[in-house]
């Protein structure tokens, strides 16, 4: 599906929206389309039933926004030491088995289900993020042959290192993913 579809958009906006636009489509074909054929213009809102449907799913499974934020401010305040032994916990509760790393460029190492991933989480509070971390992140990942990389931050990164992290396949973790996770441990 592409990305600014009107399916897409709907799927990422609140499950009323199509609701809404069922509706007006409702009321435009009573009030356009001759009576025989007024059944066929309501049917055809039947796809955007179906995208209410999956956007409320979505939605009611995703954690209350002022606990995310509250989860972020919290991971903000804390020390490497609390904040690792947390993402720990999250990552664990995920079904992972988490491996504490000592090197410079890997914090964690994740397995599951024989994929292995590593985690650069060390510099979470920083104000800017560049290529170096992520540099540094990837050639760890071609050293021990894992499949994965994943990079945690609390800022966003800059766009060459998100240009970098997208072509050489490691995933950024930033706000917006790092608070759904956070919200199940604390």
């Amino acid at each position: 599906m592409a990305k600014n579809s009107l399916f897409a958009v709907l799927l990422r906006s609140p499950w009323w929206y199509s609701v809404l636009i069922v509706l007006g489509m409702a009321i435009a074909a009573r009030a356009l389309l001759p009576e025989p054929y007024v059944v066929v213009g309501i049917v055809g809102t039947a796809p955007f039933w179906v995208i209410a449907a999956m956007s409320a799913w979505r939605q009611w499974k995703l954690p209350n926004p002022a606990r995310v934020s509250d989860a972020l401010a919290c991971a903000g305040n804390m020390s490497w030491v609390d904040f690792s032994k947390t993402l720990e916990k999250a990552f664990v509760a995920q079904g992972y088995t988490v491996t504490r790393l000592s090197g410079p460029a890997a914090d964690l190492q994740l397995d599951k289900d024989g994929a292995v991933t590593l985690v650069s989480c060390k510099r979470w509070k920083a104000s800017n993020h560049g290529v170096e971390a992520l540099r540094a992140l990837q050639q760890a990942q071609q050293a021990q042959g894992v499949q994965q990389a994943r990079y945690i931050s609390l800022a966003s990164v800059t766009d060459n290192a998100r240009r970098f992290a997208q072509d050489n396949g490691i995933v950024l973790i930033a706000a917006a993913e790092l608070g759904p996770l956070l919200v199940q441990v604390l």
